[in-house]
């Protein structure tokens, strides 16, 4: 990710919640018009996995609490 990518999102973190589903909405709608390539196997098993442990550590925390 470039320096100017990572500024962004750090403004971005900064904003009020309001402000930044608007801002992520106008995102996802510019989104919609780009041509994206298709996904392979390998891209969809790596976030399938990336997913699947997201959701095991918030379970290990939530069993914490």
């Amino acid at each position: 990710m470039t320096a100017l990518a990572q500024e962004i999102l750090n403004s971005f973190d900064s904003l009020p919640s309001s402000e930044q589903v608007e801002i992520a909405l106008e995102i996802l709608r510019r989104l919609v018009n780009l041509d994206f390539p298709p996904l392979t196997d390998e891209d969809l098993a790596l976030n399938a996995e990336e997913l699947f442990l997201a959701l095991d550590q918030q379970e290990a925390d939530h069993k914490q609490s």
